[in-house]
């Protein structure tokens, strides 16, 4: 059963990590598509019925929009149960706190999503919403690197360079937290009664993109100084250029009066932006090898 598991343990963490991410993509399409209150309450989908009715105000495309994403939720619940499950039973001391998490954090994500129904989508509880699954997704980055056990070996990295990587992380995460602004000040906000944050977009769109000219400039510097590291390279080569393609997306919406097409593969691309980032950061840590039993 053991050898069973140490196979299917990758996929099932590669699964997990992809719907994690996955997750925060249909939380996008839930806004881009103006449903986020069709379902109008919670924990049921109405008052009389956990899922969407015929006759709802919201009407069935909207209230099913939302359901669907409430339904992703209940199977990343279980797939994150079963990637403990498998943790526990292999013994997988190194990365047991990982899944535990990961569960942890899904369950936390439930109640957060009540409340930004309950709340009629207020910009501060749907971008600690948003957040909470940045954060879930690094830790399921985290735990799909260390799949194996033992990691990748590295050479020492110097200060400077460890640094510039922290540093580069640290920004990465500006941009998205800056992003949530944005995204709170603009024009999809999930539905039409939503509140706003009481910023000029203009205001809070200036400061997203000085943090991404920072975060080119800190890209720019660990590719000069890590000229004898490929794989630090290679990782920063790979998320330059998703930050890049990220920009001209941004740059393109903002102009266009962010159409809906546009934000989403901007929703996307911060996805992966922010997984490539984690990938990187994760090159500063050396990680433990198997520890079994005990």
């Amino acid at each position: 059963m053991k050898l069973r598991l140490e196979r299917v343990l990758s996929p099932m963490l590669g699964l997990l990590l992809f719907l994690q991410a996955g997750i925060l993509v249909t939380g996008g399409i839930v806004r881009l598509t103006s449903s986020g209150l069709g379902c109008p309450t919670w924990p049921r989908c109405t008052e009389n019925s956990i899922n969407p009715e015929p006759d709802q105000i919201e009407g069935q495309f909207h209230a099913w929009i939302e359901f669907g994403n409430r339904l992703i939720t209940i199977v990343l619940v279980f797939i994150a149960l079963a990637c403990l499950l498998a943790v526990v039973i292999l013994k997988r001391r190194d990365i047991r706190a990982l899944a535990i998490g990961q569960v942890a954090g899904i369950f936390a994500q439930i109640p957060l999503g009540g409340i930004t129904v309950l709340t009629h989508l207020n910009p501060f509880s749907v971008a600690a919403h948003f957040l909470l699954s940045v954060i879930l997704i690094a830790a399921a980055t985290t735990l799909f690197d260390r799949r194996a056990g033992g990691g990748i070996r590295l050479p020492e990295l110097d200060l400077s360079l460890r640094a510039a990587i922290k540093w580069t992380v640290a920004l990465t995460a500006l941009v998205i937290i800056f992003g949530t602004g944005v995204t709170g000040t603009g024009p999809h906000a999930g539905d039409s009664s939503a509140p706003r944050f009481q910023i000029q977009i203009q205001t809070i769109t200036w400061i997203h993109a000085s943090l991404v000219i920072a975060l080119l400039a800190a890209v720019a510097y660990i590719l000069f100084t890590a000229r004898e590291n490929q794989l630090v390279r290679q990782r920063v080569l790979v998320f330059s250029g998703l930050v890049l393609v990220q920009g001209l997306i941004g740059v393109i919406q903002f102009n266009q009066g962010f159409p809906e097409l546009l934000v989403g593969s901007h929703l996307l691309g911060v996805t992966l932006v922010w997984i490539s980032a984690w990938r990187i950061n994760l090159l500063t840590f050396r990680k433990p090898s198997i520890r079994k039993g005990k």
